[in-house]
């Protein structure tokens, strides 16, 4: 099986003042193509760390990340910047979507910040919406969605530059129960169906149960 995601011998330490705090120790860990993995752990124990340090948006102490064969620790912040745009697609617990902006032009803002055109992807969009079921939701704005429609056009946005990685930060830690489920089975059909390696971070079972595979992270060390 292709190794997607290769983490070896990976530390992460943050200065509390002049005292250095550990927080990621001695990880090593891969991540097959098409895996749907649940990182686990207790809070503080470095689990959404470790997404961002995988995602690129922090760097590490030491250690080495690589993304489909490439260290990313040797890319250039301008480098980095494109991995993370067409190679990973972010998926938060709170949207981040523009308030402002309409659900077809949140989606297509990746696009934008790429240098893309526009018109290029009108019928991927169409082809995503329809993925998401929001096709009759597109010129609507944040403000006039539930959380759960919320989070959809958030997963739309993750795969709109067609990444092969959706990295996922509790994505249903702001909905209710019924509406997790909705998110959750979205996800695990953007899995099998598209080929998407999926990486979430969650403190539930219930989510865990839509992946094939468990990281549990206790005390800034991976524990499978």
């Amino acid at each position: 099986m292709e190794k997607i995601i290769e983490v070896a011998e990976l530390y992460k330490t943050y200065m509390l003042g002049t005292v250095p705090v550990e927080i990621l120790k001695e990880i090593n860990l891969s991540v097959d193509k098409g895996d749907f993995i649940t990182i686990m752990g207790p809070s503080g124990s470095g689990k959404s760390t470790l997404l961002y340090l995988i995602g690129g948006l922090d760097k590490p102490t030491s250690g080495k990340i690589s993304i489909k064969g490439n260290d990313i620790s040797v890319l250039s912040d301008e480098e980095q910047s494109i991995m993370r745009r067409r190679e990973v697609g972010f998926v938060f617990q709170f949207y981040n979507l523009v308030p402002n902006l309409t659900v077809e032009d949140n989606i297509m803002l990746p696009i934008l910040l790429d240098g893309k055109k526009i018109k290029n992807y009108r019928s991927k969009l169409d082809e995503i919406l329809e993925v998401v079921e929001l096709s009759d939701r597109k010129n609507h704005t944040p403000r006039e969605l539930s959380g759960g429609q919320q989070q959809r056009v958030a997963i739309a946005r993750a795969l709109i530059n067609e990444p092969d990685i959706i990295l996922a930060d509790e994505p249903t830690g702001n909905l209710d129960s019924k509406t997790s489920d909705e998110v959750m089975k979205l996800l695990q059909r953007i899995n099998k169906d598209k080929g998407k390696t999926i990486l979430q971070v969650s403190h539930s079972h219930e989510t865990a149960k839509y992946g094939n595979r468990i990281i549990n992270v206790r005390d800034g060390r991976v524990w499978e």
